[in-house]
């Protein structure tokens, strides 16, 4: 990596050109304010928004399970009354996140453990940039049959890098960091 140039010093008039690029060294500016989130934060983040999804799931079948085992008459629409109650659940928890993602950076499991997801320059994360930068391709990739389980893997396997940034976050021009 190149050194940046060296500053101006104070007691000699900067150059008057119009036209130069500036003298401030921006990379600096962030480093003292950004800490990479461990590797354990981030799995327990992803594991707590995983188990959010499955308790989602889990309770309505909870609830349904029995009614449907009572009445074999009432089984068809009760399957489609548990089939609409989860999916309005789930369509609320992705909501609920994708607000967080859009205000914060952060979805449920990235708040209770105070990291967030940042551009590598520290600047904010927009959420379109969010969904089809670092969502959306590796989704895509992994949805391939055969391929996509391993680009899957590999893309989970890359966050021990030395920079911790997984495939997703190369795509999108982001790190997470310590909110």
């Amino acid at each position: 990596m190149q050194q940046p140039p060296p500053l101006p010093s104070l007691s000699a008039p900067p150059e008057l050109n119009p036209y130069a690029a500036p003298a401030a060294r921006v990379d600096d500016y962030y480093a003292d304010q950004l800490v990479l989130a461990d590797r354990l934060t981030r799995l327990l983040a992803v594991i707590v928004d995983f188990a959010i999804m499955a308790a989602i799931i889990g309770i309505g079948a909870a609830i349904v399970l029995p009614e449907v085992q009572k009445d074999a008459q009432a089984q068809q629409a009760t399957m489609i009354g548990f089939t609409a109650v989860i999916v309005v659940a789930l369509l609320a928890l992705m909501i609920v996140n994708l607000v967080l993602l859009h205000r914060y950076g952060q979805t449920i499991g990235k708040r209770v453990f105070s990291i967030k997801v940042v551009r590598l320059d520290g600047s904010h994360c927009s959420l379109l940039r969010y969904i089809f930068a670092r969502w959306l391709p590796v989704g895509l990739l992994g949805a391939i049959p055969l391929l996509g389980p391993v680009i899957s893997l590999v893309d989970s396997l890359m966050i021990f890098r030395n920079d911790q940034r997984c495939m997703h976050d190369l795509i999108a021009d982001t790190i997470v960091v310590k909110a």
